[in-house]
């Protein structure tokens, strides 16, 4: 296959796609210890939903800064230290008794997601491949963090039940060790990366450039919405269909079958941006998971309501990742492009945020997670209009 005509193209391909396979479904099994942590630690729903709401500040904190580390040292470097917080991270998670332990794991562990996360995996992937497949090996790596949602958080789920929440953490601990091997091998991005086109901008000249790109900002701005959507769904999903006494399994496969649909939705859209306007995509993306938002709050919220809702947001959930790491590609070229996602990422990571603790927030206040569905349509149909003027044309000087 074309896209794998270079061993170490496909070495690193592989690399990204286990070091997302397992951080990702890990990250996303956080919503199924809201409750048992909760009820651990006698608080509100606010105090959880605010220390994840942390954890994803601090993967958008440490995006840009694990992105410049993979720029300069090579993504082995950036993947690596990432994995050590991600492990002290989640050991510290395990022995949990108050909020002040629950907020620092959560900070340590969020930084160390952003090491071994979207940032510097894609910025390996994008300088490995070029051109024609990028957006498909883009799509390819985030399918497999998507099936590690599908794959781990069921697991996630059944730990808890069958050991209790704080032995749940322990296992998957042991099964993160395996991130430290495949860190390693990102190293061979770094060989492309180091033959740039010399003429390429210096970095100074490249975060002028970016934060002057009128398409830059407005891409930034939009993504926003993306990690609100999935910070929101993914904390308070499981405790909104407990709360409508659905049984438990019900919130860990839905969780699951959203990133199970998403391995299709990362593909299809990935193939579909290397042929299509990128942006034209991200429009309708947002568009349909507004309306899908919508549709679901008139619905009867029954088994089988719930994981339709689930898989055909699964389809729309990350699909934005490698249409919006396209474009950046497109525009500024490759060689800075782990920092300069990871600048774009930031902004995911504020929308995930306010996703998250405000929906704990709201939530304790009114009793009800109703003000936040509405959010999540609103505020879909605003990114769709942001991304109508974003033009995906390269800057002259900038591009590789």
């Amino acid at each position: 296959m074309k896209l794998f005509r270079h061993s170490y193209a496909a070495l690193v391909i592989v690399s990204g796609c286990v070091l997302l396979l397992v951080s990702f479904g890990i990250r996303h099994s956080s919503g199924l210890y809201l409750i048992p942590i909760s009820d651990h630690i006698q608080t509100g729903r606010e105090v959880f939903g605010f220390a994840i709401a942390i954890q994803l500040l601090m993967i958008g904190i440490g995006s840009p800064i694990f992105g410049a580390v993979a720029d300069k040292y090579g993504s082995a470097v950036a993947g690596l230290y990432g994995v050590i917080f991600y492990l002290i991270g989640l050991y510290m998670m395990s022995l949990v008794e108050g909020p002040m332990l629950l907020l620092l794991s959560q900070a340590i562990f969020g930084f160390g997601c952003a090491g071994c996360g979207t940032a510097v995996i894609l910025g390996a992937v994008g300088k490995a491949i070029t051109g024609k497949y990028q957006t498909l090996a883009l799509g390819v790596v985030m399918a497999a963090g998507s099936l590690g949602q599908f794959l781990l958080v069921p697991l996630a789920g059944y730990l808890i039940e069958i050991n209790g929440w704080q032995n749940s953490i322990i296992y998957l601990l042991f099964i993160s060790l395996v991130m430290v091997l495949f860190s390693l091998t990102l190293t061979t991005s770094s060989f492309k990366s180091s033959k740039e086109d010399s003429t390429a901008a210096s970095l100074e000249e490249i975060l002028r450039g970016a934060f002057k790109n009128k398409s830059y900002v407005l891409l930034t701005i939009g993504f926003f919405v993306c990690g609100f959507h999935i910070s929101f769904i993914a904390t308070h999903l499981p405790a909104y269909l407990d709360d409508l006494s659905l049984p438990m399994w019900i919130g860990s496969w839905s969780l699951a079958l959203i990133g199970l649909f998403n391995v299709i939705g990362t593909l299809v859209f990935g193939h579909l941006g290397d042929l299509r306007s990128k942006k034209n995509l991200l429009v309708i993306l947002y568009t349909l998971r507004a309306l899908l938002f919508l549709i679901f709050i008139f619905l009867p919220k029954t088994e089988i309501t719930v994981l339709i809702f689930a898989s055909l947001l699964g389809i729309l959930w990350l699909s934005t990742v490698p249409l919006t790491s396209g474009i950046i590609s497109v525009i500024f070229g490759s060689k800075y492009m782990s920092m300069l996602y990871g600048f774009t990422f930031l902004s995911h990571q504020v929308g995930s945020f306010v996703g998250s603790w405000f929906g704990g927030r709201f939530y304790d206040y009114y009793g009800s997670y109703d003000i936040m569905w509405w959010a999540c349509v609103i505020l879909g149909f605003a990114s769709a209009v942001v991304h109508f003027p974003i033009k995906e044309t390269p800057l002259v000087k900038i591009a590789n």
